[in-house]
């Protein structure tokens, strides 16, 4: 029997019909390099491999990637896929190689195993964001099989440690070489395009035009040490973790920005339902699961994560740290900080970990035309709508470069599948079939644009 998605008159009359057939296996074999980041170099693996890899993968297909380091094994990969208008401005399509750390113990499947299984791709990575790599390569793959050249230029970046920041990948490539990315004029990545069903024949599909800031950090606590048998009013554990109770407690006024407005003025067509501007996580309840995510782009957050003090069960401690995650929408960061000073209070210090700018953008134009028209016409019940996303990307690091940032990673899902569970979750897993969607509709949008 011939493969019908051999040779170069099988792809021709197939179209994507290679892209669609591989895109799973590149996931799962992506998957399979262990790309955990835990923050520190040295216990951190596998982005060096990963690049490789992807190299090589470019490579087969004559497109030429070039690996930078920002320090040893922490590697980023920049290639070009040269389109017929090298006049016109780039467009950057940006992927991280990293991935949270994951203990085998707590899975289904290994999380390192790339298993496919019930039509799923399971993984660490398979969602945040290994699946827009795999289907990036893919469709580029294809194209340069067949032949097809987009309308511009598209750069494409393969980046280390966004799980921790960026500071070794998005952000070391845009401060020292720019040059490489400097001339695109907009970028899309993960977090966005994504489905939520509301009937049979309507999908909001979320375009992610906005993301909050990152605040994390390190909150330390002195106080006179002494012997846990003695009385004592100047406790470094009690002072940090009254400010810990204060912050973990505290709710954050809700804040409508432009692209949240608009997204819940879509839920409520889409619903037929009233949205409470004051209150509107109740109406988000209809949204499942989902709702968490887009809950929390309603208004600023910071919530305690670590507390480390102590050193013997007998001895009161002279100092008591704790890590708070802290996330601020577009235009509120010195609001939250002010808020944030007042709930830490007198006689804890505070020093950032992280520390980057909440990015937005609006959505309209050309761009985001052809983002619309590539979802209708894979799915005829599609209806995009912005949204911001509450955690963050490498789009602060670019945007620094004046390039306007998508989250598209498209994805049909299905309805019942817990999506936002699976970013940093137990099992998390892709439906082979919204791998190929996704395949299909950047093929749509990236040859249109």
């Amino acid at each position: 029997m011939v493969d019908p998605t051999s040779g170069p008159i099988a792809a021709t009359e197939q179209p994507l019909a290679r892209a669609q057939a591989e895109v799973a296996e590149l996931l799962s074999d992506l998957i399979r390099i262990d790309t955990t980041n835990t923050g520190d170099t040295a216990t951190g693996r596998g982005e060096r491999a990963a690049a490789e890899w992807v190299a090589g993968k470019l490579g087969e297909v004559g497109i030429d990637g070039e690996i930078h380091e920002s320090e040893r094994g922490r590697a980023s990969l920049v290639a070009r896929v040269e389109g017929a208008d090298p006049s016109r401005p780039a467009l950057l399509i940006h992927g991280h190689l990293d991935v949270v750390p994951a203990d085998p113990a707590e899975w289904s499947v290994h999380p390192f195993s790339g298993e496919e299984r019930d039509g799923y791709i399971w993984g660490r990575g398979a969602v945040d964001m290994k699946d827009m790599d795999a289907m990036t390569l893919a469709l580029v793959r294809d194209w340069a099989r067949t032949g097809i050249k987009p309308p511009r230029d598209v750069v494409l970046a393969f980046l280390a440690d966004e799980e921790a920041g960026g500071k070794l990948g998005a952000r070391w490539l845009v401060d020292e070489h720019p040059d490489l990315v400097g001339d695109c004029s907009e970028a899309i990545s993960e977090v966005g395009g994504f489905s939520i069903t509301v009937r049979d024949d309507l999908r909001l599909y979320l375009v992610q035009t906005a993301e909050k800031g990152l605040a994390w950090m390190r909150l330390t606590a002195g106080g006179k040490p002494g012997h846990g048998s003695f009385v004592h009013d100047d406790n470094a554990v009690t002072r940090l973790c009254q400010a810990v109770a204060r912050i973990g407690n505290h709710r954050f006024p809700t804040v409508l920005t432009p692209p949240m407005r608009a997204f819940l003025d879509a839920v409520s067509d889409a619903y037929g339902i009233e949205i409470d501007a004051d209150d509107p996580e109740h109406a988000l309840a209809r949204l499942g699961s989902i709702s968490r995510m887009i809950g929390a782009a309603l208004r600023n957050t910071a919530n305690p994560t670590m507390l480390t003090a102590g050193y013997k069960a007998n001895v009161v401690p002279g100092t008591a740290t704790a890590t708070v995650d802290g996330r601020f929408l577009h235009g509120q960061q010195e609001v939250f900080e002010r808020e944030l000073a007042a709930l830490i209070g007198e006689g804890v210090q505070r020093d950032w970990i992280v520390h980057d700018q909440a990015v937005e953008t609006t959505f309209d134009g050309p761009l985001v035309e052809q983002m619309v028209s590539a979802l209708k016409a894979e799915d005829g019940g599609a209806r995009p709508v912005p949204f911001t996303m509450s955690g963050g990307t490498d789009a602060k690091s670019f945007e620094r470069l004046s390039i306007r940032c998508f989250g598209f990673s498209p994805l049909r899902l299905p309805p019942d599948l817990d999506f936002a569970a699976l970013f940093h979750g137990i099992d998390e897993r892709v439906p082979v079939e919204s791998l190929r969607f996704g395949v299909r509709v950047l093929d749509r949008f990236l040859r249109a644009c």
